[in-house]
């Protein structure tokens, strides 16, 4: 593992763009530490490549594991050259409202896996998911996918965790409930970088070792303000969140995240981190000039139960029906049965499905 410290980094002000169109990847108008770390990965995943020991205890430890490689650098360019058209056609995606494909918010960046095959392919991709073996256990869903773009003179994002889920949502309602084991919920999210991560682009970032305590209160719930960046003037702070002001949850109020203990992700196209939803995580303003795209899927372990309380999805200023949605069981069996399946995407392309492996551990969750 590589450390070094960067240099403080201005942060423009800056209007969140709305998540609905151009964040498909359509061109649009304090002392931190920088992670650049390259463990061997095969491209071409033909065996098992589960986290190794001393990987799986610092994912405990820290929250995190990764970069992992799963395409090379080319190979993803190609891709997403090749995806990026595809991604601006929504006639197939499972989100309508009032009959039509929703182009609202952040929810016309929703599970593209159901609807477009490399995204399909991607979400059951072998180098992915004997991973999450090792930490989930031999069965395991697709809950959600999304993009996370971010464009030139785009400000950083909120530092936040997500447990439930609910805090941005209208109903205020779990998305997600784990069923078996302690208090714990929260997801093991995938995001994987379509083109360069830099720091000067708008990394991710994460702080090691928070994933196991929660700094902010989901049941407080947020209000959504289109183009609002959650920043006062003498905050000192120009990060946002689409909309929505983290600070309002807090569990207390004058408590700030302690940014010397950040940590910034500088990756490659093709290369994707593994961390729980309940690590705080932000990003950097976006200093340079060329689009940064991320891509994370979220996953649970078959006995959670998602969207429990839900038929359609309010948020980010958008809403649309989940008659259509299914997760995808990406590896093992389901032998619960909570939640409605899907086996091939909208056009019909089957997901696969990954064997358990022989001695397939049990799920774990954060101490």
């Amino acid at each position: 593992m590589c450390l070094h410290p960067t240099d403080n980094l201005s942060r423009p002000r800056h209007d969140t763009k709305p998540l609905g169109a151009i964040a498909l990847g359509i061109p649009s108008s304090g002392s931190l530490e920088t992670l650049i770390l390259r463990p061997e990965a095969s491209v071409t995943q033909s065996s098992a490549t589960p986290l190794t020991p001393d990987q799986l205890a610092q994912f405990h430890r820290d929250g995190f594991a990764g970069p992992f490689t799963l395409y090379s650098p080319q190979q993803m360019r190609d891709s997403f050259r090749e995806l990026r058209p595809r991604l601006m056609d929504r006639r197939s995606s499972i989100y309508t409202v009032d009959g039509k494909v929703s182009d609202l918010s952040s929810i016309a960046n929703y599970d593209r896996h159901l609807d477009v095959p490399f995204l399909a392919r991607h979400i059951c991709q072998p180098g992915i998911v004997d991973r999450l073996q090792s930490i989930l256990g031999p069965d395991i869903l697709c809950w959600r996918s999304e993009f996370f773009p971010k464009y030139p003179g785009s400000p950083g994002t909120s530092w936040h965790q997500a447990s439930d889920f609910s805090a941005v949502t209208a109903s205020k309602k779990p998305q997600i409930e784990w069923t078996t084991g302690d208090h714990f919920r929260g997801a093991l999210t995938v995001w994987t970088a379509f083109t360069e991560s830099t720091v000067e682009n708008g990394c991710l970032q994460l702080m090691p070792g928070t994933h196991t305590k929660m700094y902010y209160d989901e049941s407080k719930g947020m209000g959504y303000s289109q183009g609002a960046d959650g920043n006062s003037p003498s905050s000192g702070d120009s990060r946002a969140f689409f909309g929505y002001d983290y600070r309002d949850l807090q569990v207390e109020s004058e408590w700030k995240p302690d940014e010397s203990k950040a940590l910034s992700l500088v990756m490659k196209p093709g290369e994707f981190m593994i961390f729980w939803s309940t690590l705080m995580h932000a990003s950097h303003p976006h200093t340079s000039g060329d689009m940064r795209m991320g891509y994370t899927v979220r996953y649970l372990p078959t006995s959670a139960r998602i969207f429990p309380y839900s038929d359609s999805l309010e948020e980010y200023g958008g809403k649309a029906s989940l008659e259509n949605y299914g997760a995808v069981l990406v590896s093992g069996k389901d032998e619960y049965g909570h939640n409605e399946l899907r086996t091939e995407t909208t056009l019909g392309h089957p997901f696969t499905t990954r064997a358990a492996p022989p001695c397939a551990a049990p799920p774990s969750r954060p101490a």
